[in-house]
């Protein structure tokens, strides 16, 4: 990395989340530098404890400690604390105070009972930024619905847009939903982090992952509310209305093909010996290709069956858009992937060589460093130390259930 700081470092977060989506976008934050303190509920007498993503199976390095968990948590330091009780919410105050925001990914109706809004914390310091994620929102009458991102993808939309035409509606394989609105929430923190650095007040930032799922909805939307044409599904995963754009059928597997553009057409049917295909009139227009598009899809089927997905890789990648559909190992095991250096390795007490994701976002030209996440109340002592907590306090603290 480079020498300097990464952008972040300096800046303190609080965050009482858990499971997905609030700590996939506080990971954000701490990957770019930012003290993110995690704190959880305490174990109660020895039992449980701490962000439920920590119980999540199948695949565990340790009682309570969760491979799953570390897909949300790297970078991260973890406090056991009871913000339901008198000293549990003082020790929070205490470090409100030294602290720029406050996260928290509960459901709507619980930020403001425990005291997470910038009502409720402005005293003890103007300038904190209180951010927000919830499922349908602090401010309705769904705030105290619980919810999760599958019910997301259903009611919005995307699994009557997901799947084959013929088949049943489908989710994505992914949570794709959480991830956005953790994205969304890091982006809504620090948009209010900016500004409270300039005028010395905080504010609050909401996000709920109704409202993410009908935003990513985004132009077939537009295309409803202001044309009324419903967007369905399509075989093939193909595009609404460029052609061909979708998956073909290769010698040994799949591939997306996708001539969004008119040229990619023109240069596929040169680079796969058929350049007549360009000037048939079924095909010689995007409107022709998208009422012939059956026609067409079965003639080039019949094309890239003759040869495996890496033949025609090699052929067509760099000119035309092309991709394997890999299954999830595949994809994994990418050499791509150690090139472009989206994989890194950290240390874990439980397994010396963990193997992680790398963050996306590349500072100065280089990938953010990681760590694993924190062992459940890893840091308490430490920073209730801090804090100006003796040993005998925070041996009470915790004798007491607090901590």
């Amino acid at each position: 990395m480079s020498e300097r700081p990464l952008p972040l470092a300096g800046f303190r977060v609080l965050s009482a989340e858990q499971y997905g989506a609030g700590p996939y976008g506080t990971q954000f934050l701490a990957q770019l530098g930012a003290e993110v303190i995690k704190i959880e509920p305490p174990a109660k007498n020895g039992v449980g404890g701490g962000d439920t993503a920590r119980h999540v199976g199948p695949h565990f390095l340790r009682e309570g400690e969760s491979v799953y968990f570390h897909a949300f948590n790297l970078n991260k330091k973890s406090l056991t604390l009871d913000l339901n009780s008198d000293e549990g919410k003082a020790i929070f105050h205490k470090l409100v105070a030294k602290s720029h925001a406050v996260a928290n990914n509960l459901r709507g109706d619980l930020p403001g009972r425990m005291g997470l809004t910038y009502d409720a914390l402005k005293d003890i310091n103007p300038a904190i930024v209180c951010a927000h994620l919830s499922a349908y929102g602090r401010d309705n009458a769904r705030a105290k619905w619980p919810g999760y991102d599958y019910l997301m993808q259903a009611e919005a939309g995307f699994c009557a847009l997901t799947g084959d035409p013929d088949g049943d509606p489908q989710r994505m394989g992914l949570s794709i939903v959480d991830f956005m609105t953790g994205t969304m929430m890091a982006v809504g923190l620090l948009a209010a982090l900016v500004d409270a650095q300039r005028s010395g007040f905080g504010r609050d930032v909401d996000l709920d992952l109704l409202s993410a799922a009908v935003h990513q909805t985004s132009y077939p939307a537009l295309w409803y509310m202001n044309e009324g044409d419903v967007t369905q599904r399509t075989a093939r995963s193909a595009h609404p209305s460029a052609t061909p754009s979708q998956m073909f059928r290769s010698a040994d597997g799949w591939m997306f093909v996708m001539c969004q553009l008119p040229k990619f057409w023109t240069i596929l049917t040169e680079k796969i010996g058929r350049s007549d295909l360009a000037v048939d009139p079924r095909f010689a227009s995007e409107a022709s290709r998208l009422a012939n598009r059956a026609e067409l899809s079965a003639l080039l089927d019949g094309i890239f069956s003759t040869h495996p997905t890496a033949h025609w890789q090699a052929l067509l990648e760099g000119s035309v858009p092309i991709a394997p559909v890999n299954q999830l190992d595949q994809a994994l095991d990418n050499p791509w992937l150690d090139t472009i250096g989206m994989t890194d390795i950290v240390q874990h007490p439980d397994r010396e060589t963990f193997h992680v994701l790398a963050s996306p976002i590349r500072i100065d030209g280089q990938r953010l460093p990681n760590r694993a996440g924190p062992l459940l109340g890893a840091d308490s002592d430490d920073i209730l130390t801090d804090l100006g907590y003796g040993n005998s306090e925070i041996a009470e603290l915790r004798a007491s259930g607090v901590v």
